[in-house]
């Protein structure tokens, strides 16, 4: 009998040892040691022409997959042994990519992709290929967040819908190697770390964390119902009984000309303001015929300089006392007021109500980005069911490197001297893209980045930059404490004034550039469509 029940003990203890090993496996590790050839699929469609390439970090002995050429579309695709369901247990998504050229433009997120139907072929791998999660970095113009979106069936219409993250973390602003990571936990938990610490915490059933929220709400606006045509939403009213006054001239001008104003003494009337250069010679090239009589170019008269003015005096304009502008009656309170007329709520249609995602599982990862920026750099690609298994890998390989280049860094510092960013300044910018994370700031996230870039490339305007990212800062907290708005500044007479004569010339020579600025919108608009599905 004791032998029967040694033999048991030991048999459950190798089942315990196995489930610990297996679980201290990562389901999926590729560190790009070795080529991708072989192991990963290039997309044959026709739009992505960027070349991969297996290549070392810049400073590093370490290789990974690389984003070769500027302004390029990319596509490329790993399929599992397995599918990984998201519905029991941890799992945990995490992959590093350094950014050696910086990201103007451009998505450096990977996409895990959905079981897809029978017969596909991974080279058919593009923008439309469904997918489960999408993760990562993605920056053009206003755009500056780490990507997650989970892709979920709505149960009642069969319908996916995109539910992104709300207040997502901001990219990294540096070119170093960074490692970002979603763990997906059981209790509907999702959480963000970059570098190994936490960005972002957040729900999937909370309607406060996801856009949309993943539960649709119980009830909706009835779309057929109408306002009854005798509905009143004005709060206030003309006065119907006010009468404009006898006095009251609407036909007054704003402004009248002075009439104690007097020409100041030593005015040249005779005189033009501007007159032909003296010194200006016709150019012996100069074809009358063809490119007309010559005239000899304009300069500003040398003795309007010295006097009070030249040309024909007129009385100055001054603002008119007698005016008072169009007359409109006072308002009062509106007795037939009813509010602000809504739509009935009807039960949403779409509504159903569970316990935790039904996410589908992940057959693959892909990463099909559209980029204006090339040296983008993808490395240690890990799934995993452990959080430690993570935490490992990235100290074993992401930690080492970041310290080499963190080193470099404040070598070249010392060498530019005060021309570079000082450690201090290293700080303070820190500080201010934590700040730019705050989720009632997200309305002003992109002008405080801007701010924030701006200092980073002119690091003498630091405090300048400190001192701007304040001010948004208490504008938006008065905002929110009073509720008040700032009032309209009044609107000024028009003035007509003589313009420089550069000035036709500038506004004519702008009206042709920031050719670039939208091309890059619309590589972000495309990009931007790139990762829907129709």
């Amino acid at each position: 009998m004791g032998g029967r029940v040694l033999e048991l003990l030991l048999v459950v203890a190798s089942a315990l040892l196995l489930v610990q090993i297996r679980a201290a496996e990562p389901v999926l590790y590729d560190s790009f040691d070795e080529s991708f050839e072989g192991r990963w699929v290039v997309s044959a469609k026709d739009d992505y022409t960027g070349v991969w390439k297996h290549a070392k970090s810049d400073g590093h002995e370490d290789y990974g997959l690389l984003v070769s050429e500027q302004a390029r579309k990319y596509a490329i695709i790993k399929e599992l042994d397995e599918p990984v369901t998201l519905k029991d247990g941890t799992v945990v998504l995490q992959f590093e990519v350094r950014l050696q050229n910086g990201l103007e433009c451009g998505g450096a997120y990977l996409k895990y992709i959905r079981p897809q139907e029978a017969g596909w072929d991974a080279k058919d791998f593009d923008n439309e290929t469904p997918y489960t999660i999408m993760f990562g970095p993605d920056k053009c113009g206003s755009t500056n967040k780490v990507h997650f979106i989970l892709k979920h069936k709505n149960p009642k219409t069969g319908n996916y819908v995109e539910h992104h993250l709300k207040s997502p973390p901001s990219v990294p602003y540096d070119k170093h190697s960074h490692v970002y990571t979603a763990i997906v936990k059981p209790d509907n938990e999702v959480r963000i770390l970059i570098d190994g610490e936490e960005k972002k915490k957040a729900n999937f059933l909370s309607a406060d964390d996801l856009e949309p929220a993943l539960i649709p709400p119980k009830t909706i606006p009835d779309p057929d119902d109408k306002k009854p045509e005798d509905w009143d939403e004005r709060a206030k009213i003309p006065d119907p009984e006010a009468a404009k006054p006898d006095d009251w001239d609407e036909d007054a001008p704003m402004e009248i000309e002075d009439e104690e104003a007097t020409k100041p003494e030593g005015w040249l009337d005779d005189e033009p303001e501007e007159i032909d250069d003296p010194e200006a010679t016709k150019p012996e090239d100069w074809d009358d015929e063809e490119d007309g009589e010559w005239e000899a170019p304009k300069i500003d008269n040398p003795k309007c300089e010295e006097a009070p003015g030249c040309g024909e005096w007129k009385r100055p304009m001054k603002q008119n006392p007698a005016y008072k502008g169009k007359w409109h009656a006072p308002l009062i309170d509106n007795p037939n007021y009813k509010g602000v007329w809504k739509p009935q709520e009807i039960p949403n249609p779409e509504y159903f109500e569970l316990d935790k995602p039904d996410s589908d599982p992940i057959a693959a990862i892909g990463i099909e980005i559209w980029t204006m920026q090339d040296g983008i750099l993808f490395d240690n690609i890990l799934i995993a069911d452990d959080e430690k298994v993570a935490t490992s890998i990235l100290e074993k390989t992401w930690k080492p490197k970041y310290a080499v280049e963190k080193e470099k860094e404040k070598a070249e510092e010392a060498a530019a001297g005060a021309s570079g960013l000082s450690e201090i300044q290293k700080k303070i910018f820190d500080v201010l893209y934590k700040i730019a994370d705050v989720p009632f700031l997200e309305a002003y996230k992109t002008k405080i980045i801007d701010l924030i870039e701006k200092g980073e490339k002119q690091p003498n305007i630091t405090i300048g930059t400190l001192v701007s990212v304040v001010v948004v800062l208490v504008t938006v907290l008065f905002r929110i404490l009073f509720g008040v708005k700032k009032p309209a500044a009044p609107v000024k007479p028009a003035v007509e004034t003589k313009k420089p004569k550069e000035t036709e010339t500038d506004a004519a020579g702008s009206s042709g550039g920031d050719k670039e600025e939208d091309e890059k919108e619309e590589a972000a608009a495309s990009r931007q469509r790139s990762r829907r599905e129709p």
